[in-house]
């Protein structure tokens, strides 16, 4: 039987789509997967190259763990030669950064632990905020809080790699030891396996010196910012730096306690473990020290003092103090605290002890020890403000006597000023009588005063109005001059010129008459220049009884009404 081209055709084709769509289903059967938002997909290839010594992660055309992970979407791979993992990306939030530990890359130098990007080891960057996608069987990522440095206190940096730095010096980018520049209130992302953060007091502080009863320091209020998480790194923060102040004095052969005003306190004595306490937001602190300030006097008597020293911590130094002394508990303990002690026994000892208990005495120690402590710590950059006493200790023995007597100076000048007191009463009371009396009298005369101003201003009033009727009744009289002037002139004006006028006219007829030599001829020349020009003039001869009948040859009869009725009137 013989198969035509076209059937042969037709099965290829049904077979080529057979294929295809098996084909197809396999692979969205079976090679297909989907990585969700906030995922990734780890790929591992069992066919290719084997990884070379000391390799983790395969590049492409290798065996094993590729390097890059999948996005988020829909991928195809062949299971046959890939197999995948979908896991978790890492999102690090506002206010956290990521510490990336690589476990690939190129071998760190000897004696270096922080590393730059493609070495293996604890990367120097962080990851700050965002969506990172790296592979976590070559990568680990840890997330910890960034640096919030509080208001009112400045970050000192102290790096933990490179070479040591000179003694006396600060660090550089490349070397270890506390760093010249310094940490501004702020956020910072911050490696803290690469660098130490010190937060510090900046602004004025105060050593408070309780006598017997031991030293503090109290430190400025804290101010919270409009942002909650911010505050609460910053006070994370204060809690790391209150620890470290706790572990300092651990250390030392001393008690002592580290307490805030908001009630959160941290109790440390030698030998003993800081006691951990539930958070609460740090305010005003106080660091109690097991410190007193006592000397003998110029004349043997044991004296001891309270008084308050006002210092400042500049931010442009703090970093070469932090550097000298370490944080603000060591700067008091180290520094502060010792010169207190030196000074006031040096100073003390000039002083007798009546000199502390009587006023001038007292003030003037209270100013040399202020002027020596601003000069011995300003050569350390910690600038003094005022070293204020507030009580002095002073021996029974003494002090009785001495405030037994300054009680009666004091009770006697009490009387003296009491006395004063009475007089100044007295004077006082005279004094407002006389006020009182003087106010009566002031008013007295301002009655008279206003009476003597209202009729001085009437009387001002009548005659400014006497005076304007009679500049009026002037003003009238001269207008009617002046209207009987413009009368005279006007008529003598009229009859001047009427006179001018009639006597040209007079002398013109005068001229005239003489030219004819005839008064009666000038008339009737006269009467002739007033004769109508269309008068005319027909003489007739009539004889007796023919009058009537000449006139027709006369012309009268076309003269006046006649010529109406002659001619007939149009219509």
């Amino acid at each position: 039987m013989r198969i035509s081209g076209k059937a042969i055709v037709g099965a290829a084709v049904s077979m080529g789509l057979i294929v295809v769509g098996l084909v197809f289903m396999f692979i969205w059967g079976f090679c297909r997967f989907y990585v969700g938002p906030n995922q990734m997909a780890v790929i591992t290839a069992k066919v290719g190259e084997p990884l070379d010594e000391g390799q983790i992660l395969a590049r492409a055309g290798q065996k094993g763990i590729l390097e890059e992970p999948l996005g988020e979407g829909r991928h195809f791979r062949f299971p046959l030669f890939y197999e995948w993992d979908i896991v978790n990306v890492t999102l690090i939030d506002p206010g956290k950064v990521g510490i990336v530990t690589s476990k690939v890359g190129e071998k760190l130098p000897t004696g270096e632990f922080i590393a730059e990007r493609g070495q293996k080891g604890i990367w120097r960057n962080v990851l700050g905020p965002g969506k990172y996608r790296m592979n976590p069987h070559g990568y680990n990522i840890e997330i910890v809080d960034a640096i919030s440095i509080p208001i009112g206190y400045a970050g000192v940096i102290t790096s933990r790699s490179g070479t040591q730095a000179p003694s006396g010096e600060f660090a550089n980018d490349q070397q270890k030891g506390v760093r010249r520049d310094v940490l501004q209130p702020g956020l910072y992302y911050v490696n803290p396996q690469a660098y130490k953060v010190d937060v510090l007091e900046v602004g004025i502080n105060q050593v408070s010196l309780l006598g017997q009863g031991g030293s503090k320091v109290v430190t400025k209020a804290r101010q919270l910012g409009q942002s909650q998480a911010l505050n609460v790194l910053q006070n994370n923060m204060l809690k790391q730096q209150e620890q470290k102040r706790a572990d300092y004095f651990s250390r030392r052969d001393v008690s002592g306690s580290f307490q805030s005003k908001q009630g959160r306190e941290v109790n440390f004595a030698a030998g003993k473990a800081p006691r951990s306490v539930a958070p609460a937001a740090l305010d005003e602190g106080e660091i109690n020290l097991a410190e007193l300030v006592s000397f003998p006097s110029r004349d043997g008597f044991e004296i001891s003092l309270d008084m308050t020293l006002e210092f400042e911590l500049n931010p442009g130094d703090i970093a070469g103090i932090y550097s000298r002394y370490g944080d603000l508990p060591a700067v008091v303990d180290k520094i502060i605290m010792p010169q207190i002690t030196s000074i006031s026994r040096n100073k003390g000892s000039e002083y007798r002890a009546k000199d502390f208990i009587v006023g001038e005495g007292r003030e003037k120690f209270q100013q040399d020890l202020t002027d020596s402590l601003e000069l011995e710590l300003g050569e350390k950059a910690i600038r003094v403000y005022n070293a204020l006493i507030r009580h002095v200790e002073v021996p029974g023995q003494i002090r009785e006597p001495i405030q037994q007597a300054s009680i009666a100076v004091e009770q006697d000048l009490t009387n003296k000023e009491r006395q004063n007191t009475a007089r100044k009463e007295a004077q006082l009371n005279t004094e407002l009588s006389l006020i009182k009396q003087r106010g009566e009298q002031v008013m007295q005369e301002t009655e008279k005063l206003k009476a003597e101003i209202a009729a001085d201003l009437q009387k001002q009033v009548a005659t400014i109005q006497a005076e304007t009727l009679k500049k009026e009744a002037e003003i009238r009289k001269a207008t009617a001059a002046i209207n009987a002037d413009k009368v005279r002139v006007l008529g003598q004006a009229d009859a001047s010129a009427l006179e001018k006028v009639d006597g040209e006219k007079a002398k013109g007829l005068q001229l005239k008459t003489a030219a004819f030599n005839d008064p009666l001829a000038y008339a009737k020349w006269i009467f002739a220049q007033s004769l109508n020009p269309k008068m005319k003039l027909n003489i007739i001869h009539a004889g007796e009884g023919t009058l009537w009948t000449d006139l027709e040859k006369t012309g009268f009869a076309e003269l006046g009404g006649a010529q109406q009725f002659k001619n007939p009137r149009t219509k």
